[in-house]
């Protein structure tokens, strides 16, 4: 499906960029709004005089106003690390709630397909492993983590109710941990800061005993399973990632193998509410959008290392 005139939200950040080449190349018309909050202009600078590209600087908090007929809003504006979560939570309430609402008048008003990019923490710290979609998840409303938990539990709940209360064609993909090129060196997640502290020669911060798991998919790939689902007839929640399972510990070796880091580990406490585990269970991406993840992540890191290394060319 190309020759769309489609709104993301969120452009300017890793996944939102990643996304906007996609469309683009496939010859949609992209109008990115971002208020460079966490995302980064530079992660738009490529495109911004490629004549089907657009660009509104706004906070959806504070309105979404766009000119002109629309076929599509992807609704992908929220910071996402956990740092985030402890620095600006009330930003991110506002965006998780606010701006999601007006994401999804703006999708009402044009009569055009809404796609919600919620997360695997509305799984928060799942009991059921890996998590199926089907699974309701385990989340606390109190702690640092709640601001973003909640809102996103919130944003599929209204998605869902204005499928019901107004006719909007939706899609809901649930993100699990994704990395790649343009991911902010100072965002706070394990990957970044793994190979930033890697790269700057210092100790690789582990926090607890390492055995906690993840799995990571690369961003080029989150990008073609999001298109997919918008492009598709599922109005269910899809899981988008990656189902190979690491341990933070192996995550930490892998980065140390392939920068020669020699400053070791470090270990601190474990962070409040920490996910154990976190696998998505993809059968239904597999099934219903025919996706799958194709990046392993040993050739992920090494392009994401050398991006990071560029940074400090």
């Amino acid at each position: 499906m190309s020759g769309q005139r489609i709104v993301v939200t969120g452009a300017a950040g890793m996944i939102g960029s990643h996304l906007v080449d996609l469309l683009l190349a496939r010859g949609d018309s992209v109008v990115a709004v971002d208020n460079y909050l966490t995302g980064s202009a530079s992660n738009l600078a490529h495109v911004v005089d490629h004549p089907n590209f657009e660009l509104i600087v706004a906070d959806v908090s504070e309105g979404l106003a766009v000119s002109g007929s629309i076929d599509a809003v992807v609704h992908l504006a929220s910071p996402a690390s956990p740092l985030h979560f402890r620095t600006i939570p009330l930003q991110i309430l506002r965006v998780g709630s606010i701006g999601t609402l007006n994401a999804l008048d703006l999708a009402d008003r044009n009569s055009a397909r809404y796609l919600y990019a919620s997360s695997s923490e509305i799984y928060g710290d799942p009991e059921v492993h890996p998590q199926p979609e089907s699974y309701p998840g385990f989340v606390s409303t109190l702690g640092e983590r709640a601001c973003y938990d909640e809102t996103k539990r919130f944003g599929e709940a209204a998605a869902d109710t204005y499928r019901r209360d107004r006719g909007l064609d939706i899609r809901i993909v649930r993100i699990f941990n994704t990395y790649g090129p343009r991911n902010r060196p100072d965002d706070g997640r394990v990957m970044p800061n793994f190979i930033t502290q890697a790269l700057a020669h210092q100790p690789l911060t582990v926090y607890g005993d390492g055995s906690q798991t993840r799995s990571y998919c690369y961003v080029e790939d989150q990008a073609a399973g999001i298109a997919a689902l918008l492009d598709s007839d599922v109005t269910v929640p899809v899981n988008i990632g990656n189902p190979n399972e690491y341990t933070v510990l192996q995550l930490a070796e892998m980065v140390i193998s392939l920068t020669g880091s020699t400053a070791g580990i470090e270990r601190r406490p474990l962070p409040e509410n920490d996910p154990v585990r976190r696998k998505p269970d993809i059968m239904r991406a597999r099934e219903l959008l025919g996706w799958a993840p194709t990046v392993e992540l040993a050739a992920g890191l090494e392009r994401t290392i050398e991006y990071f290394r560029g940074l400090h060319a």
